[in-house]
């Protein structure tokens, strides 16, 4: 579940699926629940989402979702959607704690942030769908774009590269490193430098930086959606992820 408390102000969020935070349905929903609630609530000037130590999200439970029949997955990817339009659309400031290892849809949600602050160490970041044949939609590639330019946001993406920290700071994917017993503090104090402008002049320009992102959200969205239950359910997709799964179900055991 999501562990939720205003501290100093602010509404601090804590991913807690789990060692290692992989992502359900469950937990997609009660995000987009506390975005969409905060969003509304005059009383919640930001939000500071943070993880656990080493992992703030290792993305998808491929595991769970594995075993999704066709409406669960389609259910899933449609919420999975919504959810990151939720989080990239949130008009406040809004500052993860990237508290270890953040893959594909850690990434995801960590770049709909407006800063990251994260864990030195041997932690990985970056989305690296393709290498389990996971297609990506274009609002991903436009919102990865925004911090580390067109050119790498491409070659990135296509090559699933992942990064440790200080790659992911010299690339612009994230805004600080620093010792994890450090990562919380300089987060909330980033979303706080924010809070110290006037809001209503931040959050208009936050909207207008944006625009052109957030309407990558709505552009051949079904199509899009269409694509990816076909390759979900391709042959070599099932193969590919399935090698996937049988290597975290190792792991686990």
């Amino acid at each position: 579940m999501l562990q939720k408390e205003i501290k100093d102000g602010y509404l601090r969020v804590q991913l807690d699926y789990g060692r290692a935070n992989t992502m359900n349905m469950e937990m997609v929903q009660q995000l987009i629940d506390t975005f969409e609630a905060a969003a509304e609530d005059d009383n919640i000037p930001g939000i500071l989402l943070t993880g656990k130590p080493s992992f703030f999200s290792a993305g998808l439970n491929l595991i769970e979702l594995y075993d999704y029949d066709k409406q669960q997955i389609m259910d899933f990817w449609m919420a999975f959607t919504k959810m990151s339009k939720t989080m990239a659309s949130f008009p406040k400031p809004f500052v993860t704690a990237i508290t270890g290892h953040s893959p594909a849809g850690g990434c995801v949600m960590a770049i709909c942030s407006d800063y990251r602050v994260m864990a030195e160490g041997k932690y990985k970041i970056g989305l690296n769908e393709v290498a389990v044949a996971i297609p990506l939609p274009e609002y991903i590639f436009k919102l990865y774009s925004m911090w580390v330019g067109t050119g790498k946001a491409y070659h990135y993406l296509m090559e699933a590269k992942m990064l440790l920290p200080e790659e992911a700071l010299l690339c612009g994917l994230v805004n600080e490193v620093c010792p994890f017993t450090e990562v919380e503090e300089r987060a909330a104090k980033q979303l706080k430098k924010y809070l110290s402008f006037e809001q209503v002049g931040w959050r208009t320009s936050k909207q207008n930086l944006r625009k052109e992102i957030l309407k990558s959200f709505d552009g051949n969205y079904e199509e899009d959606m269409d694509n990816r239950m076909k390759q979900w359910w391709q042959p070599e997709t099932r193969a590919v992820m399935g090698g996937f799964v049988q290597m975290l179900k190792a792991k686990k055991g």
